[in-house]
């Protein structure tokens, strides 16, 4: 391990772009599938690895919701965050706002309750035993309709009190932001942070509509936004976090090749870019590895890292005392690390 590997690995930082459900791997899949007397078209964990061999984001997401199938009881929620948090935990995560999507579950039988409440037992237990601090935000699938978003809104209106926000995933292609224009005011008026995945596969006007039309506080992934320079400025004068996810980019062909990944560009034109690992079991790694993939182009020096770490918590939903102590913790680390 170099240097600078061992730099980034034990650099105290934030994961704002984890997609809980695609943190399932196959080992837990089987487990749980198991469990709940599922057959899964696989014969082994092999198997299910090499069915990971997708180009595009809908191949991933036909297997993502196949996978998401295993999961039936609180107790199978509870064990999914868990496992992401053991993981996160080795890679120095402090603090993480991970997305979830009730409607992959609700849309095959489940109560609201199941997957929420499982979630929530995991994310205490986790920073009980990691000190861990999380926030969850629920996510509303684009591909499917406004009126199943707002469905979804009130369903989860018991847990708005431990909900931190809304988001907007899944296929983008064809389903732009002011489709969900409404349901995103109305969740705003609830009192909630939104988030919307934008600029992946779509284009710059997406992350136009992100921001004008849903008001969103940060946007994930965005990599497309540099394609329109005064979109770029703005970004940059406005503060925006995104969160972009350089293993999911490359597996997903939204970069050709790690080498001349964006994020020294965007770093360059005063972006608050941050780094995430999106859906870990499906991309090939957590967030340290997709810090490493970063630091293995050897462009970015141990201060780029330091800084991509403090736009974490900058970007976070975490309020400005927790966030003071974060940054001081990363402070301490590099001074102690030179």
């Amino acid at each position: 391990m170099t240097d600078l590997d061992r730099f980034v690995s034990g650099l105290p930082k934030a994961e704002l772009h984890l997609h809980i459900e695609g943190s399932l791997e196959p080992e837990l899949m089987f487990a749980l599938a198991t469990r709940n007397g599922i057959t899964l078209p696989y014969a082994d964990v092999e198997a299910l690895r090499a069915a990971y061999d997708f180009s595009n984001l809908q191949d991933f997401l036909d297997i993502y919701y196949q996978g998401a199938g295993v999961l039936q009881t609180e107790a199978d929620f509870r064990d999914l965050a868990l496992a992401y948090f053991d993981r996160a935990a080795a890679d120095h995560v402090t603090h993480a706002e991970i997305f979830f999507d009730p409607q992959t579950h609700t849309d095959r039988g489940l109560p609201f309750s199941v997957a929420i409440e499982g979630l929530l037992a995991g994310m205490a237990e986790a920073e009980a035993r990691h000190g861990i601090t999380s926030k969850l935000i629920l996510c509303f699938l684009r591909h499917l309709s406004e009126a199943e978003a707002f469905k979804t809104l009130e369903q989860a209106e018991p847990w708005l009190d431990r909900i931190a926000g809304v988001g907007l995933d899944s296929s983008e292609i064809g389903h732009p932001p002011e489709k969900f224009a409404r349901v995103f005011a109305a969740a705003a008026a609830k009192g909630l942070k939104l988030v919307a995945h934008a600029g992946e596969e779509g284009p710059p006007a997406y992350v136009h509509e992100a921001l004008d039309i849903l008001r969103i506080d940060r946007l994930d992934h965005g990599n497309r936004a540099l394609e329109d320079a005064v979109l770029t400025t703005r970004l940059a004068r406005e503060g925006m976090t995104l969160t972009v996810c350089p293993l999911s980019n490359l597996k997903l062909c939204v970069v050709p090749e790690m080498a001349g990944h964006p994020i020294e560009r965007m770093l360059g034109a005063g972006l608050r870019a941050t780094i995430n690992s999106d859906d870990p079991a499906y991309f090939g790694g957590y967030v340290n590895d997709n810090y490493r993939a970063i630091a293995a182009n050897g462009v970015l020096t141990k201060a780029d890292f330091a800084t991509l770490a403090r736009n974490s918590f900058l970007g976070s939903f975490l309020d400005d005392e927790a966030v003071t102590k974060q940054i001081a913790a990363i402070d301490d680390y590099v001074a102690a690390f030179q």
